[in-house]
């Protein structure tokens, strides 16, 4: 008869976030759906505690910034696969909202006319076929899951089944979005040519520039960004989360186990492109313009170093790298633009040469997650 372990020998379980995670994460939802609010719309402009429209902007815009940098992490940190084309999933997500918006202008364009002005300027008498239901604001959300979700799934069912890993990987999906972003810059595909979508007037019948519409959209970002770290946290503490990091560490391994990486690693490409395009989806409303710039290179590239800096494997570290970069970028862009690239080029090999476990892992001790 085989012997039962006693209770104290059992392993004991894991929890699902500490007690100073928890606090953290109320303070997190504190300052968002409180706070923030009061400062902006209660407090009054010449108060010292007044938070100014323009920092609502900002910090709505690096929060859509870090719900991509949490998707890089669960790829890349916790899965071992570098995308260097999430800009293109974080664009199409933009590009279904933004389809959506153009509708919603009406007539209110410089043509006046019932069609996007773009389009009146290209002389176009109708809409194309992938507008058809753009007024819909239910058939355009689900786009923005649907589009990015679908093109990953196809994409990742190739290249997983080939076996296409590191570094050929990285450059095969920087490749995909490039393409993506020519394809974009013609005019004849209906979205807005070099100068995309923008000029936005309403999102559900209600002004978009009103300060109480922007709140909304800005608390509804902070919402979603700490709803998708639960997520992410949930999910890299479970049996799928340990098989990816099993596949990270030694995918031949875990081949001889008797899982299979491909699936594994299909699910959580495909995860991450949705959460890249309800970020993109985030972006658009508050930012007020979506463009092929969007899927540039640069872009996804910015994406993998904002997980690099943070800390990748950690989950907190690719938010708090968002913040960090895209708030040194502000900071720099504004008084010296012609340094820029060069401060993101000199962080990026700081980090790496001497912050391997990026910021946050300077305030952690232990293996990586």
């Amino acid at each position: 008869m085989s012997a039962v372990l006693p209770a104290a020998a059992m392993p004991p379980p894991t929890r699902f976030l500490s007690l100073g995670s928890w606090a953290g994460l109320i303070a997190a939802l504190l300052a968002v759906a409180v706070l923030a609010p009061v400062l902006n719309l209660v407090v009054p402009e010449g108060s010292a505690f007044h938070l100014s429209d323009f920092a609502v902007a900002l910090t709505a815009k690096i929060m859509c910034y870090a719900i991509c940098a949490l998707a890089i992490d669960l790829i890349w940190g916790y899965t071992g696969i570098l995308s260097l084309g999430h800009g293109l999933f974080f664009a199409l997500g933009g590009y279904a909202m933004g389809m959506y918006l153009m509708r919603q202008i009406g007539s209110d364009g410089q043509y006046r006319a019932a069609m996007p002005d773009f389009m009146v300027f290209l002389a176009w008498k109708e809409f194309p076929w992938h507008w058809t239901f753009s007024d819909s604001f239910v058939f355009q959300m689900a786009m923005v899951v649907l589009v990015p979700g679908l093109l990953a799934f196809v994409f990742g069912f190739f290249a997983f089944r080939s076996r296409i890993k590191g570094v050929y990987f990285s450059i095969i999906t920087q490749a995909m979005t490039y393409a993506a972003m020519l394809l974009f810059f013609r005019n004849e595909t209906g979205f807005g040519g070099n100068n995309g979508f923008t000029d936005f007037k309403r999102i559900l019948g209600i002004p978009i520039a009103t300060p109480a519409t922007r709140m909304a959209l800005f608390v509804i970002t902070g919402l979603a960004l700490i709803g998708f770290y639960l997520f992410a946290r949930w999910l890299v503490g479970s049996k799928f989360g340990r098989v990816l990091m099993a596949i990270r560490d030694a995918e031949s391994r875990v081949m001889f186990t008797g899982y299979s990486p491909v699936s594994y690693k299909l699910t959580i490409w495909v995860i991450s492109a949705v959460m890249c395009g309800i970020a993109g989806a985030l972006y658009v409303p508050q930012v007020g313009i979506i463009n092929p710039g969007e899927m540039s290179p640069a872009a996804s590239i910015e994406m993998a170093i904002w997980a690099a800096v943070g800390g990748r494997g950690t989950l907190v570290g690719p938010i708090v790298g968002a913040f960090v970069v895209n708030g040194g970028k502000s900071v720099f862009t504004q008084h010296f633009p012609e340094f820029w690239l060069y401060v993101l080029g000199a962080l990026f090999i700081a980090v790496t040469l001497f912050l391997p476990r990026g910021i946050v892992g300077l305030f952690r001790k232990g293996p990586r997650s």
